[in-house]
């Protein structure tokens, strides 16, 4: 093969080659450019909470009681805290840890628990009186429009895996756990968790231990919601009842004393529950 018919042959090549040459450098760009996008929303700063830390200071007790009738009259601080949550983008939100986002969304159910109700006029005597309350009312948040129920049962109670929401999300009634008077940060989450878990417990709404009868009171929260405690805290060799109750009890059993930790892990009561007061928790 001459020269010539050597170069023709080769042609075809050396522009494929020089071709894919002067692509890389654009690929490469895209690449960057992609990785400086991500880097900039990796930096996205939770959201703030000090208007809604001001209406928690102002209208809820030491006990989780609201001053719903003073809230109502005086609801600008709250309405723009919630139309902040709805400002949220989805990327803001998908870019914070675990943490941030479970104290974002528990939050955002309580706060808008509290719209829910003084949204009623006259206050109603009862969340369970308001329409619609949990499945149909919607809320805007991070980008998207969700009710209360998805908020709790589609999102936290599937997304992660941490039972303790059912002692920080608060449903307006008396025998839910206390609405806490400061927002929940993913910084102080698991501490705040912790605190909310001892003080239910503490309350005759949490848990009742009646040795005379050999009788263990547990909130209905627990019932209702039991599943939640098994994947971390399930086990068979202690305790007394179901899977879903043995995993409630030792989770419980970790926030009492040692003697009470004793009695409930030898098994010998009935495990039953307590009634629930939906009244309102109004101050």
């Amino acid at each position: 093969m001459n020269k010539l018919n050597r170069i023709l042959v080769l042609l075809p090549t050396l522009i494929i080659l020089a071709g894919c040459a002067a692509s890389a450098p654009s690929n490469q760009a895209q690449e960057e450019n992609s990785q400086a996008q991500t880097s900039t929303v990796a930096k996205a700063a939770p959201l703030n909470y000090d208007s809604y830390a001001e209406v928690l200071t102002t209208y809820v007790t030491e006990d989780g009681l609201v001053d719903y009738q003073s809230l109502q009259e005086n609801r600008q601080e709250l309405d723009d805290f919630n139309a902040a949550l709805g400002a949220v983008s989805t990327a803001t939100y998908e870019s914070w840890s675990e943490a941030e986002q479970i104290a974002f969304l528990t939050n955002a159910y309580n706060s808008f628990t509290l719209q829910s109700i003084i949204d009623q006029n006259p206050l109603k005597k009862s969340i369970r009186d308001i329409t619609g309350v949990w499945k149909g009312r919607k809320f805007d948040i991070a980008g998207q429009s969700k009710t209360l129920d998805n908020i709790e049962h589609k999102t936290l109670r599937v997304n992660f895996n941490e039972p303790r929401i059912h002692v920080a999300l608060v449903c307006a009634a008396i025998s839910c756990p206390p609405l806490r008077n400061e927002p929940y940060t993913g910084e102080q989450l698991d501490a705040q968790f912790d605190d909310q878990t001892r003080k239910f417990l503490a309350s005759p709404h949490g848990l009742k231990i009646d040795r005379d009868e050999n009788i263990v009171y547990l909130s209905s929260i627990f019932k209702w919601f039991g599943k939640d405690w098994e994947q971390t805290y399930g086990i068979d060799d202690k305790f007394t009842g179901n899977a879903s109750e043995r995993a409630v009890l030792n989770f419980v059993s970790n926030y009492l004393s040692p003697e009470e930790r004793e009695y409930l892990e030898q098994g010998d009561y009935k495990v039953k529950y307590l009634d629930y007061d939906w009244s309102l928790n109004k101050q």
